[in-house]
């Protein structure tokens, strides 16, 4: 039995992990504490105890699952490190500070973070830096990612890490990614990746990869219709980190492991 503590268990993403854990026991995982800045006044909505700060938790846990919010991370890692409890960061939004945080936290356990924790997500980001690799700079690239008008990020984490990947295989020198065309007037350079967000509703999660030739047009995409998605990734995730040797592991690690 993998024992977590559930960080941001009183969100989207914490409810759907915590609905999950008590629907399939079979997954072989407990959430022995919440973390929540609302602290215990959403604690009757859930089968553990919670805490205002994952500091006060008394117990100790197999893995950290941490669907927070990016500002939080700070102090996760410090109570990581010094519990020696591997952490699960699922968050997105993070600054250069906090992922620098993440890699010095590696040092000295096992920090596995991913922008999006679906399978499939991970599996179309190598669908594109195959595509990228394949097509070369005669195509031109655009990523439109649509969410729920309750998503604080934008772009979103998924868009970054597919923008990411591309210019990975692209190479820096050939790569610029474009926000906003609004404010220049001048044609579109080869080496741009357009990124766009849309927000609205009660949209899940949506990517779609523009590759845009002469005369041709191919399209990657993928759809989210439910959180559980993510909440099956991450969980599987904490039982794939339980236990690791310090390193800063990611999904294509667990995908490797599959």
């Amino acid at each position: 039995m993998i024992k977590v503590i559930l960080c941001g268990c009183q969100g989207r993403m914490g409810q759907a992990i915590a609905t999950k854990v008590e629907s399939e026991k079979a997954l072989g995982i407990k959430i022995v504490a919440g973390v929540d800045i609302n602290g215990s006044s959403g604690a009757q909505v859930c089968s553990f105890p919670v805490y205002s700060s994952i500091s006060d938790f008394p117990g100790k846990a197999d893995a950290i699952i941490d669907f927070s919010h990016h500002t939080a991370l700070p102090a996760l890692l410090d109570y990581s490190i010094s519990t020696s409890t591997p952490i699960v960061v699922a968050t997105t939004g993070h600054t250069v500070e906090e992922i620098e945080l993440m890699k010095s936290a590696s040092e000295k356990v096992a920090v596995f973070s991913s922008g999006n924790m679906s399978i499939g997500i991970n599996l179309l980001i190598e669908l594109c830096r195959k595509a990228s690799s394949t097509l070369g700079l005669g195509f031109d690239i655009e990523i439109i990612e649509k969410h729920h008008n309750k998503k604080l990020d934008a772009p979103s984490g998924t868009a970054l890490m597919i923008a990411n990947a591309i210019a990975d295989e692209r190479g820096e020198c050939d790569s610029e990614f474009v926000y906003d065309r609004h404010t220049v007037r001048k044609p579109r350079e080869s080496k741009e990746i357009g990124i766009h967000s849309v927000r609205g509703g009660t949209i899940v999660g949506e990517h779609e990869v523009l590759f845009a030739g002469e005369n041709e047009m191919i399209t990657i995409s993928h759809s989210a219709a439910s959180r559980e998605i993510f909440a099956a990734g991450a969980l599987r995730a904490s039982v794939y980190i339980a236990g690791k040797m310090a390193g800063l592991y990611n999904m294509t690690d667990l995908i490797n492991n599959i």
